[in-house]
C-alpha cells in the first residue's frame, strides 16, 4: 500500500503569515485603548482615532486569514482541532471589529458603550486564538521551518 506524503506549507507564505498576522491586534488592542479612553474623558479625538485604528486592524487582517484560511479547509492537509478553533476565533473576532467599524460610523456621543465592549470581544478572541495556538504541542508543529 503507497504512502502518500502530507503535502508542507508554503515557505513564503507561512513567512508572510508570520509577519502579517500580529498586526492586526495591535491595532485592535490600541482602538480598545482609544475607546476606553473615549468613554472616560468624552473627548472625540479618541474615537475617531479609534474608528480609523479599527479600520486599518480590517484591512491588515484580510491577507493572514486567507493564508490561515488556505492552510486550514484544503482537504489535502490535515489540520489540527487547535488550528481550527484558531480559524473559527480569529473570524469570530473579524466580525466584532466589522460590526463594531459600524458602530464607529455613527456620531461619536452615539458610540459608547457598544465600542468598548465590541473591541474588548475582539481582543478577547484574538488574545484567547494567540494562547491555545502557542500551547499547541510542539508534535502538531511537523512541518515548521
Amino acid at each position: 500500500m503507497p504512502i502518500h506524503p502530507v503535502p508542507r506549507r508554503s515557505r513564503i507564505a507561512h513567512a508572510v503569515f508570520a509577519l502579517l498576522n500580529p498586526i492586526p491586534f495591535g491595532f485592535f488592542v490600541a482602538a480598545l485603548i482609544f475607546d476606553a479612553t473615549y468613554a472616560c474623558s468624552a473627548n472625540v479625538l479618541w474615537v475617531k482615532s479609534a474608528a480609523w485604528l479599527n479600520a486599518i486592524g480590517l484591512l491588515f487582517a484580510i491577507v493572514p486569514r486567507l493564508i490561515n484560511l488556505a492552510h486550514v479547509w484544503v482537504p489535502a492537509r490535515r489540520s489540527t482541532r487547535i488550528e481550527k478553533l484558531d480559524f473559527w476565533l480569529n473570524l469570530f473576532a473579524i466580525v466584532a471589529a466589522i460590526v463594531n467599524a459600524f458602530v464607529h460610523s455613527r456620531d461619536a456621543y452615539g458610540v459608547v458603550p457598544e465600542a468598548v465592549w465590541l473591541s474588548a470581544v475582539t481582543v478577547a478572541l484574538i488574545a484567547v486564538g494567540l494562547v491555545i495556538t502557542a500551547l499547541q504541542p510542539a508534535s502538531a508543529w511537523e512541518d515548521r521551518p
